[in-house]
């Protein structure tokens, strides 16, 4: 009788040893069950200016590849102001993100935001603009050269040779400007007279009135590429006021320019795809977080709508 009573003793010692060693296991089971194991990360993104419909779609891409992605993200605007860029930025390094993604108001004076978060140890990755100074670890974006080569040959075709041209300007120190100025001059160099070329800083009410003062100095104007579709809308309800028949090309195909295009104002608009941006940023992100390697460069397709 001791013996059995030993040996059922014994017995249920060990079922109530193996059920505190599956305890454990079963717990994590459950956690990695319920996160489906993917690791959470946080990502602050800090975007030129939510103004912009471009911009808008740009983030509304990143936030719904972040969801998917099941990362955590923080956006905050500039308002097209560099001095609060840098503060934003300070801000989410403080609040211990993984990555920034930042969207340049300027390519030069973002310099120095992109140094704290490499001084803090926080990877950052460029969007649609680069930084001139500080390290990043990838650059999403269309190739704006590229683009502003193919406004550059739309607009010959359209006009020809000689034509009195005008180039709206985007934001000084920007390198969407700088870019898309040097294509569109590659392609039209020594092919069209440019009789104007200023700043409306990527804005449609100073893209209107920038306007209304180059047909006044240059009133022969025959055509004009704003280096985005705010400015090219601009331009458009000035040239409308004087009955001009005046080609304007605009770029990034955001929904009122297709609508512009549609109804004939609008003579074409080089296409970004600002969604797919923002989502190929977080792609990238969450990529380069997992340890993968990422390319320094990652382009988007453009392609002209006319």
């Amino acid at each position: 009788m001791k013996k059995m009573t030993l040996l059922l003793v014994a017995l249920v010692a060990l079922v109530l040893s193996a059920c505190s060693m599956e305890s454990p296991f079963l717990e994590n089971a459950k956690e990695d069950s319920a996160t489906d194991g993917k690791v959470s990360y946080k990502i602050g993104f800090s975007i030129s200016t939510l103004n912009n419909p471009f911009f808008v779609t740009l983030s509304e891409g990143a936030k719904a590849n972040a969801q998917e992605q099941g990362a955590e993200i923080s956006i905050v605007d500039a308002q097209d102001d560099a001095s609060k860029q840098a503060s934003d930025v300070e801000d989410l390094i403080q609040q211990g993100v993984d990555l920034i993604l930042i969207n340049p108001v300027d390519s030069s004076a973002v310099g120095s935001a992109v140094e704290s978060a490499n001084a803090a140890g926080i990877p950052v990755i460029t969007v649609d603009r680069t930084a001139d100074t500080g390290e990043v670890v990838s650059h999403i974006a269309s190739d704006n050269v590229a683009g502003g080569v193919l406004a550059g040959e739309y607009l010959l075709e359209l006009v020809g040779e000689g034509a009195k041209t005008a180039m709206l300007e985007g934001v000084a120190g920007s390198s969407a400007a700088r870019d898309r100025g040097e294509g569109f001059l590659k392609a039209v160099d020594g092919k069209v007279d440019l009789v104007s070329s200023l700043t409306a800083n990527f804005d449609r009410g100073e893209g209107l009135t920038v306007m209304e003062n180059m047909l006044q100095a240059n009133p022969e104007i025959q055509a004009v590429f704003a280096q985005n579709d705010e400015m090219a809308l601009g331009a458009l309800e000035a040239i409308q006021a004087t009955e001009k028949d005046i080609k304007v090309i605009g770029f990034d195909a955001t929904d009122d320019a297709l609508a512009a295009i549609k109804a004939g104002k609008l003579a074409a608009s080089v296409a970004q795809k600002p969604e797919e941006i923002g989502k190929s940023a977080i792609a990238t992100a969450v990529a380069y977080l997992n340890g993968e390697t990422v390319e320094e460069f990652v382009p988007v397709e453009l392609e002209l709508v006319k």
